[in-house]
């Protein structure tokens, strides 16, 4: 098992599978009901497990899933939120929080506002229902399509990174979320198409993915530093990316049914090495390239071709879907 924070040392840990198998490594969401996993963040609590939920409007549940077996062991019902229109995105807070953003927006600009749901995280793995505490959103620059939400392991503070075919923004949140009023994001740096994100546990780096790259990030006074190329995993939709606990390694996940979440290891340069024998992309972090031009000649036409491919596909999928 890899190393556990403070907080998973002094709760009861979540029991080995009976295989053996070790905690954080690549394994495939058996649950039946998760056929759209849209994001994903390692519990502080539960060494080994993951909080994933669907997309769209699937309902008000989110759902701990064990790395060691693909199974889900707890499902937490969501109450005081209301319906969720597009729920994108998921991460745990310094307070101990789980934040969930119902911040998608397919047609980039038809919500006025957006939501975050936070709720604590779970001391026992069981079926439960919560009162979570809803939380209203907008962008100072008005209504856009997002799927990224991350919160500083060291501050608490919010980000969203929207989501745009020409490139994204990142928006930093209110020092502090409020439940009675409007809650202000602010662009504060541009980024590439982007997916999810996630930020290291010690608060240095800010991984942000796409389709089939990802990017890291220097994180220092909440703004972005130099970047480098992040080896991520060629998967059939590339929806999520989390840290492990103990921030050794990025998992990768996708959407479907018994949909596979893939590790990869990180090295001590920033650059992180493909494990169990996935294959690997580099590049930029928008779909289409917009890193070095050393990066982009690392991609060949016919990868090039099946990105936008990927992209026109699920674009058209979900506008049907949500139309």
């Amino acid at each position: 098992m890899l190393g556990v924070s403070a907080l998973g040392a002094v709760l009861a840990p979540v029991p080995a599978a009976a295989d053996g198998k070790a905690a954080d490594r690549s394994f495939t969401i058996k649950d039946p009901r998760i056929t759209e996993s849209s994001g994903l963040a390692a519990s502080r609590a539960h060494p080994g497990v993951y909080w994933t939920h669907n997309d769209s409007d699937d309902g008000p549940y989110v759902y701990a899933v064990d790395s060691r077996t693909g199974e889900t062991v707890a499902t937490v019902t969501l109450k005081g939120v209301g319906d969720p229109r597009d729920v994108e995105a998921i991460s745990i807070g310094p307070d101990g929080n789980v934040y969930v953003g119902d911040i998608g927006d397919n047609l980039n600009g038809s919500w006025d506002h957006v939501w975050i749901y936070r709720f604590p995280e779970p001391k026992q793995l069981r079926d439960t229902t919560v009162r979570a505490t809803q939380f209203t959103v907008k962008y100072a620059d008005g209504p856009r399509d997002a799927e990224a939400l991350m919160v500083d392991p060291k501050t608490g503070r919010v980000y969203i990174a929207s989501k745009n075919e020409d490139g994204g923004g990142l928006y930093e949140g209110p020092a502090r979320l409020t439940a009675t009023g409007t809650n202000v994001f602010r662009r504060i740096a541009e980024v590439p198409w982007v997916t999810d994100g996630a930020f290291s546990p010690d608060g240095k780096e800010l991984v942000l993915r796409s389709y089939f790259s990802a990017r890291g990030y220097a994180w220092k006074n909440g703004r972005l530093g130099a970047d480098h190329r992040v080896r991520a995993p060629i998967q059939g939709q590339a929806e999520s990316v989390t840290y492990t606990a103990d921030g050794s390694a990025l998992m990768f996940g996708s959407e479907g049914k018994e949909s596979g979440v893939e590790r990869v290891d990180l090295d001590k340069d920033s650059a992180s090495t493909p494990g169990n024998g996935s294959t690997s992309a580099g590049g930029s972090g928008a779909a289409g390239g917009a890193g070095t031009d050393g990066e982009r000649g690392g991609m060949t036409t016919g990868a090039v071709v099946l990105v936008g491919a990927v992209v026109l596909f699920f674009g058209y999928k979900r506008l049907r879907r949500k139309g």
